[in-house]
């Protein structure tokens, strides 16, 4: 099972759809392992049969997730259906499905073929790796992780509005490094006008979101002009579209109501990076997952510097705290990391 989960982490591509690694025993030895690799493609399962062929016959198949069954509007074949077919005699999943429209129903559809099934090794180890699914499953809404980089008094820049650059490059790097491992980039129309980012991630196909329900952001900002798709989040459609750029129109802009509708274009990881409006935003409304969080050696001061978190403010009691966070150094910046409890 761990070479299983080690196999589904390789498919980070793969999302809005979990990563899932399978690997195939017969006669205590490995026959055929694989993974799934790309949203829309062969599940793990059925590449791991082709590979196998007519060896799968009497196999033991691990999986770090309930074997997928027949449901409508299903892309891609049944693998639990496939598993009974090929012959397989024992399935070992480490966690049912989460989503709890289909939950339960691959594993009796295996158990009617026959086949024995057993669920819950490393179901801990399963859980982690897939949390960004089981929020879009369950909540129908995308994994929120919330980036923000600030002094060590919690600015996000000084008091004239200059925040290039509080961080390191370092820092910085790794910041483009997460966008690539993300579905899509939000920020607010004020980051674009104060700071002019690129949002460049790796690959280049990170979806660019920006919130812009003026019309305020500029047809020459320079995110414009790196790869990578732009949507423009407004309550009204703009006449003129910068090329490469659509609009999303929604009459209700909350944080709720934007996942939601960025769930329907299968965004299922959002990297929410600022300003501090955006981030209060999200945070208020309990919609962020994940924080990670770069602090500079410096101090700044002053009223008229803004914090990545305003908000509307909370008793101690009521604090929004972090899960095992995790401290670590990130050239000259400390980065603070962690799930936030619910």
């Amino acid at each position: 099972m761990r070479r299983t989960l080690a196999l589904a982490a390789r498919g980070r591509a793969v999302s809005p759809n979990p990563m899932v690694g399978c690997v195939l025993v017969k006669g205590g030895r490995v026959i055929a392992s694989d993974f799934h690799r790309r949203a829309g493609g062969p599940h793990a399962e059925s590449r791991v049969l082709a590979r196998a062929g007519a060896r799968a016959r009497g196999a033991t198949a691990y999986v770090n997730l309930e074997p997928c069954a027949p449901y409508r509007g299903k892309r891609t074949p049944s693998c639990a259906e496939a598993l009974a077919r090929a012959g397989v005699r024992r399935v070992v999943a480490a966690m049912p499905d989460p989503n709890p429209a289909v939950r339960g129903r691959g594993f009796a559809l295996l158990r009617r073929a026959g086949v024995r099934v057993s669920s819950g090794l490393l179901s801990a180890e399963a859980r982690a790796l897939n949390r960004p699914f089981e929020v879009y499953a369950r909540e129908g809404r995308p994994w929120v992780t919330l980036k923000a980089a600030a002094t060590l008094d919690g600015r996000m820049s000084d008091g004239a509005g200059r925040s290039r650059w509080i961080t390191s490059a370092p820092a910085r790097a790794l910041s483009r490094r997460w966008r690539g491992e993300h579905d899509a980039v939000l920020v607010g129309s004020g980051t674009v006008l104060a700071d002019d980012p690129r949002l460049s991630a790796p690959g280049g196909r990170t979806l660019k979101v920006v919130l812009d329900g003026r019309g305020r952001v500029s047809p020459r900002a320079r995110l414009f002009k790196t790869p990578g798709p732009v949507l423009l989040v407004s309550a009204r459609r703009p006449r003129t579209l910068p090329r490469g750029a659509e609009c999303l129109t929604l009459a209700d802009r909350s944080p709720r109501s934007l996942l939601r509708a960025l769930a329907k274009r299968g965004v299922g990881r959002l990297f929410v990076e600022g300003g501090s409006a955006v981030h209060s935003a999200f945070l208020d409304a309990g919609l962020v997952d994940e924080v990670r969080l770069f602090l500079a050696p410096r101090l700044v001061g002053g009223r008229a510097a803004p914090t990545f978190y305003e908000g509307r403010g909370r008793t101690l009691p009521r604090a929004l705290t972090l899960e095992t966070p995790a401290v670590r150094r990130v050239g000259t910046d400390l980065l603070v990391s962690g799930l936030v409890k619910r």
